[in-house]
């Protein structure tokens, strides 16, 4: 397996043939102040989504130095959640809308800041919505840690342990779901017993706070099993039927935001780069673009699904010849993109 950048603040490992990758959501490419691109902040129960955004903080130093004599903490950017609303029902949540995970472990260091009403940190998994998912949170006022099932808004009964969650304190949380099963630890210790359930196979994962609560998250790692998208599938078709192409991209909004991301592509390396301005443009109007470099020329147009909506944007890539003009280079593009459409129901077909 090898590591390879495909976005501000996201890692991917991945190859030919890997069965597992990694994401690590590093937020010290963002300024302080800023929301995190590619998440969506959404709230389950009462009250208005929560405030997300970077901030410095002291965190533990991965590696002890070897003469001693470093600091055992350094100042980094982190994502806290710093609302105050104390409705009582109001649970924030900063979702990833990057992947849609399956089996995964995550991993992540919180930091209980503030509130009085309620001092929680957890992760959301599996989400479906705002009112389906799992969760698994941590509570300094409750000294607790417990997992939670969200099922058309309706919330289980606790699952988990008694525990000692000081304030100010980085602690670590990591949850694994392999197939049905789910386990979760607090600081290395198992504190929810592997339990099954089958209500959400797959979804997307957040951040996760409780009415109050001013958390703070930190060195947040994702290693899983990929799912192959529908969009990924059309470009790797695509590409055999087209083995002249020089490369080959798609991008479509993600999840509840209007900016579009790159969700396919020839080079995996590339996968989740906000789209260009001309792309964006594409998808605005839904009207191809013409562009060239060098030895090549670029196609651009627009992806429609059954009903004709214009869902995504496809760039095509192709080596260049003399004589060759807008017209039969878009000639050469369009049958690509009249075939991945006789494949696509709507956007969410594409993404999942």
């Amino acid at each position: 397996m090898r590591r390879l950048t495909i976005g501000a603040g996201v890692l991917l490992l991945c190859g030919p043939y890997v069965r597992s990758a990694e994401k690590v959501f590093d937020f010290s490419e963002l300024k302080t102040g800023e929301a995190p691109a590619g998440f969506r902040s959404v709230v389950s129960g009462d009250g208005k989504p929560g405030q997300w955004k970077v901030v410095q903080n002291e965190l533990p130093q991965a590696f002890p130095s070897i003469s001693g004599k470093a600091p055992v903490q350094t100042e980094r950017a982190v994502l806290a959640q710093v609302s105050r609303d104390p409705t009582d029902e109001h649970a924030p949540i900063l979702i990833y809308e990057g992947e849609t995970f399956g089996d995964f472990k995550i991993t992540t260091l919180f930091k209980l800041v503030d509130g009085d009403v309620e001092q929680m940190a957890g992760i959301a998994f599996r989400i479906q919505d705002e009112n389906n998912f799992y969760y698994v949170r941590a509570s300094g006022i409750g000294n607790s840690f417990y997992f939670f099932k969200i099922v058309n808004g309706q919330r289980s009964a606790p699952i988990g342990a008694k525990a000692e969650i000081p304030r100010g304190v980085w602690h670590e949380m990591a949850v694994e779901c392999k197939g049905t099963e789910i386990r979760a630890w607090l600081n290395g210790k198992e504190l929810v017993a592997t339990l099954s359930d089958k209500s959400f196979a797959s979804g997307r994962i957040g951040f996760w706070t409780k009415s109050d609560s001013v958390s703070y998250f930190a060195d947040t790692r994702v290693i899983y099993t990929p799912r192959e998208t529908l969009a990924q599938i059309l470009i790797k078709e695509s590409l055999r039927t087209h083995p002249r192409l020089i490369g080959l991209q798609m991008f479509a909004p993600m999840g509840g935001s209007k900016e579009a991301h790159l969700v396919a592509s020839s080079n995996a390396t590339e996968i989740g780069r906000p789209a260009p301005p001309e792309v964006q443009d594409v998808l605005a109007r839904s009207i191809p673009y013409h562009g060239k470099d060098r030895d090549h020329v670029i196609i651009t147009l627009p992806l429609r699904d059954r009903n004709g909506e214009n869902v995504a944007a496809v760039k095509v890539i192709m080596k260049s010849f003399p004589g060759q003009t807008d017209k039969n280079a878009l000639a050469r593009a369009l049958p690509i993109v009249k075939a991945m459409e006789e494949r696509v129901q709507t956007r969410k077909d594409l993404l999942e």
